[in-house]
């Protein structure tokens, strides 16, 4: 048996299907009917057996129609079934999704300090794998080009509001991170035509982000999200979608793995930036070096 999964995985390793289903379904998650959740679940949970499951052994297995299985798939970008299962054992040669296992009551702080770190490390390499070059490419020239910059963000989000300030002040971009929800909407207000407004949700549900997005967004500003969810309260709003693949349990706030995602987002923006505007970025990198010298000892 393991020697024909083999045989075919490796038929199916130049088919050139995309390699970040898993990923995707994950995302689109919460925007998946009950029965369309089942059938997410099953996938994840048994992914090598079901590229060699028929579309009735899926449905038996999540206990829905054929049916759903096939609005299913479509939801997901595929046309059918077979396309589908393609995709995935594209997957399982090439992953994207490592399960490293949570850790145990019984895990030695070796063993601890090892998944812990292949969670993050997999944060970090599975954002990548979601990042649509176009759309990452078009958010660089808007923030580059953008006359202010705000980034909105609260709970474990602020941090990283506060970090990309700190990143854009030292390349020369005009930036502020506003993390208090009335303070967000008021600074939102005052933006116009040229500003970005950048906002931060793991969940992408964060009603004070998304209300102060729109605030932004209505007074002619390009409004950005960074979220985990691609159909989410956030993306609604936000004129451009920008993917990570961390998430956060409804007890697992402040998950070091989720913040790692959106940083590493915005460092390949902002090191983009960087490049782009070389010689400012350089001339403003010593500035502030100078500006904070005499507080060092």
């Amino acid at each position: 048996m393991a020697g024909r999964q083999e045989e075919g995985l490796d038929a199916l390793s130049g088919a050139g299907v995309k390699t970040n289903t898993l990923l995707e379904i994950q995302s689109l998650l919460p925007s998946f009917t009950k029965s369309e959740q089942k059938v997410a679940q099953i996938v994840l949970a048994q992914t090598e057996s079901v590229i060699y499951s028929s579309v009735i052994d899926l449905a038996e297995k999540a206990e829905v129609g054929e049916t759903t299985v096939l609005r299913f798939c479509r939801k997901i970008g595929f046309r059918g079934y077979q396309e589908f299962k393609l995709a995935l054992a594209q997957e399982l040669v090439n992953p994207v999704k490592n399960l490293h296992g949570e850790v145990g009551e019984d895990d030695s702080l070796g063993i601890i300090a090892q998944k812990v770190t292949a969670t993050n490390r997999q944060a970090i390499e599975d954002t990548n794998a979601l990042f649509e070059m176009d759309t990452l490419e078009r958010c660089i020239e808007l923030l580059r080009t953008a006359g202010t910059i705000h980034f909105y963000g609260v709970g474990t989000s602020a941090v990283t509001a506060q970090d990309a300030k700190y990143t854009c002040l030292r390349i020369g971009l005009r930036v502020d991170a506003f993390t208090e929800s009335h303070l967000q909407a008021m600074a939102a207000a005052t933006l116009g035509p040229g500003d970005v407004a950048v906002g931060l949700s793991v969940s992408g549900s964060t009603k004070d982000t998304i209300d102060s997005l729109k605030v932004a967004k209505e007074a002619g500003a390009t409004a950005i999200c960074v979220t985990h969810y691609r159909r989410s309260p956030i993306t609604n709003v936000a004129d451009i979608t920008l993917l990570t693949a961390a998430q956060e349990g409804p007890l697992q706030g402040g998950s070091l793995a989720a913040k790692m995602a959106q940083l590493h987002v915005l460092d390949v923006i902002f090191t983009a930036i960087a490049m782009r505007n070389k010689e400012k970025a350089l001339m403003y990198k010593e500035r502030t070096a100078k500006a904070v010298l005499e507080r060092k000892y």
